[in-house]
């Protein structure tokens, strides 16, 4: 069995797709699933499994929208190794995360589009917003007394959008700490 932080995109956000975390637990252990754990409230889960992340991936997506009633236009998971989710962390741009009472640092997950095509969806306000791409993620920082002024939101309106999850960075390496008990 293999290890693998499943990022879910599309449940538990503004009050839509509403999903409690012991049912999604229960899901994934009913698609024989091991070790299912979840972080907050937001579709995050460490889980092993013997599955490939294509398949796995696949069975999630459409067990979710069937299983649970939500909407399955926005659903995805991201599936992603220990290596991949380190290597996130690893090649992160340097000093991005470091200062958090300073800057709100995101990752953005993307799924199924390239970290250039992503770009394009992105217009930061200088002096407040900073992206950088990577390796199947944007990252994302703001400056923290200006974060009304960024400009980060107006992603949501695009159709790469759907492409996309986005973890803060205190999830994103308490995900990976989390593999690693």
């Amino acid at each position: 069995m293999k290890s693998y932080v499943v990022l879910l995109r599309g449940i538990n956000v503004g009050g839509k797709n509403k999903l409690p975390m012991a049912a999604l637990r229960s899901f994934l252990e009913e698609q024989g699933c091991a070790d299912v754990r979840t972080y907050i409230q937001s579709g995050n889960v460490i889980l092993r499994s013997a599955r490939d992340t294509k398949s796995l991936g696949a069975r999630i997506e459409k067990g979710l929208s069937t299983s649970f009633k939500l909407d399955s236009a926005t659903i995805r998971a991201l599936l992603l190794t220990k290596k991949q989710l380190q290597a996130v962390v690893e090649n992160r741009p340097h000093g991005f995360g470091d200062q958090p009472g300073k800057y709100h640092s995101d990752v953005i997950f993307l799924m199924g589009i390239g970290a250039g095509e992503a770009m394009k969806a992105f217009a930061p306000r200088e002096g407040v917003d900073t992206v950088w791409p990577g390796k199947g993620v944007i990252y994302s920082q703001r400056l923290s007394s200006q974060r009304t002024k960024s400009r980060l939101n107006k992603i949501v309106g695009t159709p790469a959008y759907q492409s996309m999850t986005i973890r803060n960075w205190n999830t994103t390496t308490k995900l990976l700490a989390m593999l690693d008990e």
